[in-house]
């Protein structure tokens, strides 16, 4: 258990319910388009890109030190980045580091639960090393 819970990105499993809870502990959760849909083909890239200016006001006004984005499709459109792959991206938004992530939506067949224990573990890792927030900023 001990070894278990190092790994997470929290001290615990929180319900979405408890998401207005997270900024606390300096995350936070979004969307990248305010509206729900079964799969990302079915949002427009018009929607993507409004997005990504929608996203940045959020990232102004912030500062986190990371932005998780989960699904590279909607990643590569809503951020011009045709050919970004999994993981840390070179592109900042403001002072934000970027990553990318695959989507843990039971729709992704291509990252099984192994898979995507590696790839968040690699996200988690790189946070614990990043320098922390001033406290003027909400230490997001």
């Amino acid at each position: 258990m001990e070894n278990f819970a190092r790994r997470r990105i929290t001290d615990r499993l929180f319900s979405p319910s408890e998401d207005r809870d997270l900024p606390k502990l300096g995350f936070g959760i979004t969307n990248i388009v305010d509206r729900a849909t079964a799969r990302a083909d079915q949002l427009a890239p018009e929607e993507l890109v409004q997005g990504h200016i929608n996203l940045a006001a959020k990232m102004e006004e912030y500062r986190p030190k990371v932005l998780a984005v989960l699904g590279i499709s909607a990643y590569r459109t809503a951020f011009n980045q045709p050919k970004a792959k999994m993981g840390n991206q070179f592109q900042m938004l403001h002072d934000t580091k970027i990553w990318v992530l695959p989507n843990p939506s039971g729709l992704n067949a291509h990252y099984q639960l192994k898979d995507l224990q590696l790839v968040y573990q690699e996200l988690r890792e790189a946070i614990a090393i990043l320098p922390p927030k001033s406290p003027k900023n909400g230490g997001l």
